[in-house]
């Protein structure tokens, strides 16, 4: 019995903690009349909380979301494997220029989707959320990080 509750411990144990909670921050939409819009975001900074995203999530109040901040600019694909509910993703430069908008992503879809040029990071949002604000590309993201916002 105590081998059998050693094991049990040792397998338990070195399974990740995918519900650890991920550190938060900040973010500010600024849209190009000068409007701001702000949000809660989790920060997704490891490969394993990046892979995670937000997979799993049944719901996410409208004035939240997830950033996935990149050490340089490079390429991004996503996909929403696993994703419950539906995402806008905003790819941004390192200036913090919104260059790409992908609306509505369609949850549970494998279809990769490409950030379409270098980015810093990734913006998710819920879904539909950049349209009813209107958030366009053009618009800046302040994050730490992107383009001196501190």
């Amino acid at each position: 019995m105590r081998l059998l509750a050693t094991l049990l411990f040792v397998f338990f144990a070195a399974i990740p903690a995918h519900s650890a909670p991920l550190d938060r921050g900040d973010l500010t939409v600024v849209e190009a009349g000068g409007q701001k819009f702000h949000f809660d975001v989790e920060i997704a900074r490891t490969p394993e909380q990046q892979e995670r995203g937000l997979m799993f999530r049944k719901s996410m109040a409208d004035d939240a979301g997830m950033i996935f901040p990149q050490e340089s600019d490079r390429d991004m694909s996503f996909w929403m494997k696993n994703t419950l509910i539906p995402l806008d993703m905003l790819f941004v430069a390192s200036d913090g220029r919104i260059t790409h908008i992908m609306p509505d992503a369609v949850p549970l879809s494998e279809t990769p989707l490409p950030s379409g040029g270098p980015i810093r990071a990734v913006v998710e949002l819920n879904g539909g959320i950049a349209a009813k604000l209107g958030i366009h590309v053009g618009d800046r993201v302040l994050f730490p990080g992107l383009g001196g916002a501190e």
